[in-house]
């Protein structure tokens, strides 16, 4: 079986740090597992490596599609698969790296999706809605006929959100449903990181702090002027640059906007939690400030080497 690692966890502890360092000491390639750094010039808000970071170490399907194109777990199981079986084939270990429980899941169940197609009609009527009433408004009815699917996708995620109901309408069915596991094809190992509630909230007021001084208005003004740009575009969904956008048309004033990123961001790390705890191959490991980052790179390798050194 082909190997794979990963590092998973809520954003902001220290997933893309600690794994650039993992990888180097294992002799591994980064494989990104985050749903908007597919997208190009998304590069403060989605927290990307910085370039120098990434030329330590070989690093895939980041920037790979641009923000006006839609882009599908179903796409981005495909390229991680022939990625994962590419960097075993130079036997080098993939490490996927991410926050997204979605696309982790797919590639490491080996997710079966199940195609049902669209009804203009209904998609219709639930764009409608949530123009009328809200995107909240949508989520929270996801919550009541697809609990699983709204723990995985995110309460800003349009596209996905407006999909699942749609296919509850047309079938009855959860979404959730339609998507079945496979046995995986991997020797997996997976180290979780985590940190206190309170320490993980204060690193994500930080980070958006961070983000605001980098430029993440500027960045997001950049791709405002992009051909085919609209506010709508599912990459624009994304945590930071919807209120940001919000924020640039006069919606909200500045302070509220950096408010709303914060709170937005510390119920999205509740979320990943959530959903990552429930698998039980993941071994997890805290990172708080007190904690030594040597210590946590050990631990990392330890588990990750035991379990793929098996075979």
């Amino acid at each position: 079986m082909l190997k794979l690692a990963a590092v998973v966890g809520p954003t902001a502890s220290g997933k893309t740090d600690l794994a650039i360092k993992l990888a180097q000491k294992l002799g591994g390639e980064i494989v990104s597992c985050d749903s908007m750094q597919v997208y190009k010039g998304m590069d403060i808000g989605t927290a990307k490596a910085k370039k120098k970071e990434r030329s330590a170490v070989p690093h895939h399907l980041i920037d790979i599609v641009d923000i006006d194109q839609d882009f599908s777990v179903a796409q981005y199981q495909r390229l991680a698969k022939q990625t994962i079986a590419e960097i075993n084939y130079r036997d080098n270990i993939p490490i996927l790296v991410g926050g997204t429980g979605l696309y982790y899941q797919a590639v490491v169940d080996n997710y079966q999706f199940f195609p049902l197609q669209s009804k203009q009609p209904v998609r219709k009527k639930w764009e409608h809605f949530i123009d009328e009433s809200g995107l909240d408004s949508a989520y929270l009815i996801l919550q009541k006929v697809d609990k699983t699917y709204s723990e995985i996708v995110s309460s800003t995620d349009r596209k996905r959100i407006v999909r699942a109901l749609e296919v509850y309408e047309l079938t009855g069915k959860p979404f959730s449903t339609f998507q079945k596991r496979d046995q995986t094809t991997y020797t997996l190992a997976v180290a979780g990181l985590y940190q206190e509630r309170e320490e993980l909230y204060r690193r994500i007021d930080q980070r958006v702090d961070q983000m605001i001084e980098e430029g993440l208005i500027d960045e997001v003004s950049a791709l405002r002027q992009t051909k085919n740009y609209h506010d709508d575009l599912n990459s624009m969904q994304a945590l930071g640059y919807k209120q940001i956008i919000a924020y640039l048309n006069g919606f909200i004033d500045r302070e509220s906007m950096i408010n709303e990123i914060k709170r937005e961001t510390r119920r999205f790390a509740k979320r990943q939690f959530t959903w990552f705890k429930r698998d039980k191959r993941i071994f997890w490991i805290e990172t708080g400030k007190n904690i030594k980052e040597e210590i946590i790179l050990e631990k990392m390798c330890t588990h990750i080497e035991g379990h793929l050194n098996t075979v």
